[in-house]
């Protein structure tokens, strides 16, 4: 497996975490974000963050056992998503943490998040500099 390969399956291993975190602290129910996008899926507002979480956790693990193991052109696009969603996780969390001046679910695994997803990042702009520089002769 590759450093990107690993890198890619530890941001969504530590997703798992941090959805546990969060459903354990009921962030459905103190975060407004979080209950509108369960009350989307479903009037249980439970059922419907654990629904959402389930999904994107596996299509996290879909991303990894096909685009990202398997090198396809779209691993790249999907791994840029994957940062781009980790970050906002990574940076929202400790901000709404500091604006409510105690503990929020899901700031514990935010860190976690955001260290693994900008090492993703530098390993993918490392190698759209690989790719673009000129070949030494």
């Amino acid at each position: 497996m590759t450093r990107f390969q690993s890198t890619f399956l530890a941001l969504v291993v530590a997703q798992v975490a941090h959805s546990t975190e969060e459903y354990l602290g009921r962030l459905y129910e103190v975060f407004a974000p979080a209950r509108f996008v369960s009350g989307l899926i479903s009037q249980d507002l439970e059922r419907g963050f654990l629904i959402f979480n389930g999904l994107l956790v596996l299509f996290g693990f879909s991303c990894f056992l096909w685009p990202v193991r398997r090198g396809w052109p779209s691993a790249v696009p999907l791994a840029w998503l994957w940062v781009a969603i980790e970050l906002l996780n990574g940076i929202g969390h400790p901000l709404w943490s500091l604006r409510q001046q105690r503990y929020t679910p899901g700031v514990v695994t935010a860190g976690i998040l955001l260290i693994i997803a900008l090492y993703l990042a530098r390993q993918l702009r490392a190698e759209q500099r690989t790719i673009r520089s000129p070949a030494v002769s």
